[in-house]
């Protein structure tokens, strides 16, 4: 079955940096489309990039030129590099995949920026 097991997250200083793991198992991650989300509290789940199988990526404007999603299909692995981080961008992250059936997410990993 799918499992997806996020990695990474703690506490950082703003203006500091921070890079999330998701290990991923169950299918064939070098054909699926990988994607990070975040969830504040209160507030509802964004969509915060995507990395398509071929390895474009799509960065939601409030992370644009500060994160970068990559991945490794010898690893099964997506990442999310975080730079400049800000106290809004504290929130608990998600790795997420999906198929033509189901939507598929991590337990997910707390990020908080503060000093």
């Amino acid at each position: 079955q799918v499992q997806l097991v996020e990695y990474g997250g703690g506490l950082v200083q703003p203006g500091g940096s921070l890079r999330l793991s998701c290990q991923a198992s169950g299918f064939t991650f070098s054909t699926y489309t990988m994607g990070w989300y975040r969830q504040a509290p209160e507030k509802e789940r964004e969509l915060v990039a995507l990395i398509g199988s071929g390895g474009s990526t799509y960065y939601a404007d409030s992370v644009k030129g500060r994160f970068t999603i990559s991945r490794d299909n010898a690893k099964n692995t997506v990442y999310l590099q975080m730079k400049s981080v800000k106290p809004e961008d504290t929130a608990a992250y998600y790795c997420n995949t999906q198929d033509s059936t189901t939507i598929y997410w991590g337990q997910g990993t707390q990020v908080t920026v503060s000093s």
